[in-house]
């Protein structure tokens, strides 16, 4: 039973490892330069036990994104629950809720852009939705905390109410994450200008907050 025990925690090791290693070349590096034997190299784990841990290289890849989102989550862990921000009158929580994209744009800048990358990925590999509801569950979602901001405007009087507040949040969160990521993949026609970014950014999300903004 020991053996049976320690054989297994051995295993565990050995896949999050694994997942570790993958994530990170996959940000240095993006997922179609990334074979198995590279992370097989990489690890210290043969590659005919990786094959045997994770199936495919696709198996492997979801793995690795799930970890990525969730050490997104961990970066934004406790901010939106402290006194400070919940101190704040509703509107200004929803500004500095919403301005976390910009954090994401310019703090992961290679996160962005992989995940321009694994949309793609998902598509041609043409995964199956049952086989993402772990990763689903890892992508941030700010709408509970977005909720209670503007519920907590709406106490406070510096927020009108909206029809659909959840429709406003999903349409303001796709098309700020979408900006992010197209943002990083650089200018690729002869009329972008990425040196303005960041104000792009900020001009979507006070356009938004200024629509909820109560006069």
């Amino acid at each position: 039973m020991e053996n049976e025990f320690n054989h297994e925690a051995i295993k565990g090791r050995r896949i999050d490892r694994a997942i570790e290693v993958s994530a990170d070349m996959f940000l240095k590096n993006g997922i179609a330069n990334v074979k198995m034997t590279d992370i097989a190299e990489e690890s210290g784990i043969g590659v005919a036990t990786l094959y045997r841990y994770f199936g495919t290289k696709t198996s492997i890849t979801v793995a690795s994104m799930t970890y990525l989102w969730n050490k997104m989550k961990d970066m934004f862990s406790g901010i939106f629950e402290s006194d400070v921000f919940l101190s704040q009158k509703g509107i200004k929580q929803i500004n500095d809720l919403m301005r976390m994209f910009i954090v994401l744009y310019q703090a992961h800048p290679a996160f962005m852009k992989l995940l321009s990358e694994f949309d793609l990925f998902l598509m041609k590999e043409n995964i199956p939705k049952d086989k993402l509801h772990e990763y689903d569950r890892s992508v941030i979602n700010f709408y509970p905390v977005f909720e209670k901001a503007y519920t907590a405007g709406l106490a406070d009087g510096t927020v009108r109410e909206v029809k659909d507040v959840k429709l406003f949040y999903l349409s303001y969160a796709h098309a700020l994450l979408e900006m992010c990521k197209k943002l990083t993949q650089g200018e690729l026609l002869p009329s972008d200008n990425f040196s303005f970014a960041e104000y792009e950014l900020e001009t979507i999300i006070e356009t938004g907050v200024n629509y909820l903004r109560k006069d």
